[in-house]
């Protein structure tokens, strides 16, 4: 088969590689789309070689077709419409004995720590493959995995119906957070420097601040009467976001961290214990964030595509990641793995 494959720091080539026999548990995916997301730029950019063995094919953003099972496979047909949930849990440590698999003290994230979605065909767990609606477009279906993101962080916040919200950060993580906060009844205001995102959620119907030009505390404590949002979202990865979430949330409100941070950075904590905040880690998703987000998708209620900026063929991932790097206000980026793809 054809895959893209990491090779070192800024280098993608595009080669002929041993097609993997799915074993007894095993699944064989005919890669359709598969997204770039920003851990996928990190390893493009050499700051994960630690966890990725080169040559490799990465990326973990899929959807595709069932092209072979192995002998224990059930519950799937031939040229049926899936997903991948990228997360093979050990199932023998504390962590994944009290039901957190997700976060498993031994987790290996599919196309990180194995090979990925950047092919042709991808071989993976049976286990971890959904089933997708027969209708449903499989463009729209490489937008599964960070839409369970987003689902994650929204029922990790306990968000009400008419709660004020704030997302912090407006890429694609942030504007799908957005959506699905919205889509579960509250109101949101989004944060983002970068004015084409402004613009973007602008269009999608979304309150929206520009840190450096306006107040985000002042706004929202003016729409609130002076209490602030019931629910933060930060998703922007600054030191600038993690310094005014305290002062952004009301009393008893809830902060959500969702952003990746590499090292530490100020938080109030005074504020934290003053008005009795709660604040909350978010990381990726449980296997009922991806059926939320599968029947969101399939529901056609959020513009999800909007928010893909590119299409580029497998052949030319290595021209994907550049326009990435040099593009800071794309949003998604899909790879294109098969010549044929089925609607």
């Amino acid at each position: 088969m054809k895959a893209s494959q990491y090779i070192g720091a800024g280098k993608v080539e595009y080669r002929e590689v041993p097609l993997a026999e799915p074993g007894d548990d095993e699944l064989r995916v005919k890669v359709a789309y598969c997204g770039i997301c920003g851990t996928d730029l990190h390893i493009f950019k050499g700051h994960m070689d630690a966890r990725v063995k080169a040559p490799q094919a990465v990326g973990h953003e899929v959807s595709g077709t069932v092209a072979a099972m192995g002998k224990n496979v059930t519950g799937f047909k031939i040229g049926q419409k899936v997903t991948v949930r990228p997360l093979d849990n050990c199932g023998a440590c504390n962590t994944c004995r009290v039901g957190f698999t997700h976060i498993c003290e031994k987790l290996r994230f599919l196309g990180i720590e194995t090979a990925g979605g950047f092919a042709e065909y991808w071989t993976v767990p049976a286990r971890l493959v959904h089933a997708l609606p027969e209708d449903m477009p499989l463009k729209l279906a490489a937008l599964v995995e960070p839409l369970a993101v987003a689902c994650h962080d929204v029922r990790r916040s306990e968000l009400r119906p008419g709660d004020r919200v704030v997302v912090s950060g407006g890429g694609p993580i942030g504007m799908l957070i957005a959506l699905c906060a919205r889509a579960a009844g509250g109101i949101v205001t989004v944060c983002e420097i970068n004015e084409k995102r402004l613009e973007l959620a602008r269009q999608l119907g979304f309150k929206t601040i520009d840190p450096l030009k306006e107040d985000p505390v002042g706004i929202i404590r003016g729409e609130t009467g002076g209490s602030g949002a019931e629910v933060v979202f930060e998703v922007s990865g600054s030191e600038a976001g993690a310094r005014v979430i305290t002062e952004l949330a009301r009393p008893r409100g809830t902060i959500v961290v969702v952003a990746i941070y590499a090292k530490p950075v100020p938080v109030d904590l005074h504020k934290f214990f003053w008005k009795e905040l709660r604040m909350l880690g978010a990381r990726v998703y449980e296997a009922n964030d991806y059926e939320q987000a599968i029947a969101l998708a399939a529901g056609n209620t959020l513009p999800l595509e909007r928010l893909i900026s590119e299409v580029f063929p497998l052949s030319e991932l290595q021209q994907a990641f550049e326009f990435l790097t040099r593009t800071p206000d794309a949003m998604k980026v899909l790879i294109q793995c098969s010549s044929e793809v089925e609607k």
